[in-house]
């Protein structure tokens, strides 16, 4: 099979090589690929700032994968040839709390992601594929919106109503308006851009906050609660910007760490965070049951994934390239037509 390997850290070394076929052992599926999608998380394993230590080389890298069951392994019984399945991150979380080893399971890095014509996926983490979608649609789910699914609903226990204030506009800020929207909450998103405010309204947000032009943006987040907060943030950015998240979310809210995109480390002003009671909970994703509730109710609400621009198989290099400029919704890469 064609697959993309990462041979050492760098785009420059990513490259499209023959490989076998991998062949599904017990409780395995044989999944083909149909499509994949890129998340921040690619992008930082490729460049060497992601769990460096971690990652194997060569490495078929990324975890966002939708395909269809080709062949299945002695005692599977959850899926059959044919089924149309989503990868799931954390292969070997499927319920309750994360156990400590998690990241030493992962699709995409350190195991084989779906970045190849084919892949294997365990039964048990497999999930069902939104019938409503077409496969470059359900690769956008494992990570950008089961992150927003779990960081709403499963940790903020969000209640129609209330607030959600959400981070600039790639795919789990997109995917967290849609999810908070169709569930009755109120949403205020910040950009760096008007344009992207204006879209993202266009999918459920009810207010927009220009970054740039509010630097402090947190006071504008207040001044549309009427001085209470967000009741849940979604915090992509990272660094120390989480002090003006904690200053944006209401006193004893939920700031739902999700991404790093402007630095791995922060310099935390405790005492906002003691006074306010503020709950800062580091979200990696969720477990296989949070996206086995999650995909029925994108298909009741009719959610579709905002998808900015799809590649072909031999182009991922582009695809990559477009990821670190930036997105509105999600970058994904086209690897079947079957």
């Amino acid at each position: 099979m064609k697959a993309w390997l990462l041979k050492d850290f760098g785009l420059e070394n990513l490259q499209p090589e023959e490989v076998p076929t991998p062949q599904p052992g017990p409780g395995e599926l044989l999944v083909k690929v149909g499509a994949v999608s890129l998340n921040f998380r690619d992008k930082a394993i490729v460049e060497r700032f992601y769990e460096p230590h971690l990652v194997p080389k060569p490495l078929i890298p990324v975890s966002d994968a939708a395909g269809t069951v080709v062949a299945v392994g002695e005692g599977v019984t959850r899926f059959s040839a044919g089924d149309r399945v989503n990868s799931h991150l954390y292969s070997r979380w499927l319920d309750g709390a994360p156990a400590a080893d998690e990241p030493a399971w992962c699709i995409g890095m350190p195991l084989p992601g779906g970045l190849a014509e084919y892949m294997i996926i365990h039964e048990n983490s497999a999930v069902s594929a939104p019938d409503s979608m077409t496969d470059e649609e359900a690769a956008t789910l494992p990570i950008a919106a089961l992150t927003a699914w779990y960081a709403l609903m499963d940790v903020g226990k969000l209640q129609p109503g209330q607030t959600v204030l959400v981070q600039g506009t790639g795919g789990v800020s997109v995917f967290a308006t849609q999810i908070a929207h169709a569930y009755g909450a109120r949403v205020i998103a910040t950009s760096s851009s008007d344009a992207n405010l204006e879209r993202i309204k266009l999918l459920g947000a009810d207010e927009g906050i220009n970054y740039k032009t509010h630097p402090d943006w947190q006071h504008k987040v207040l001044e549309l609660t009427e001085g209470r907060g967000a009741d849940i943030t979604v915090e992509v950015a990272g660094g120390d910007g989480i002090n003006q998240s904690v200053a944006a979310t209401k006193v004893a809210g939920t700031v739902a760490q999700v991404g790093f995109l402007t630095g791995q480390t922060a310099q935390l002003d405790l005492m906002p965070v003691i006074f306010r009671q503020t709950t800062l909970r580091g979200i990696a994703v969720a477990p296989r049951s949070s996206f086995d509730r999650m995909n029925p109710f994108l298909n009741e609400h009719n959610i579709k994934p905002v998808i900015e621009h799809v590649y072909d198989f031999d182009h991922v290099i582009d695809a990559f390239k477009h990821l670190s400029r930036g997105a509105f919704g999600k970058i994904v890469i086209k690897v079947s037509d079957e």
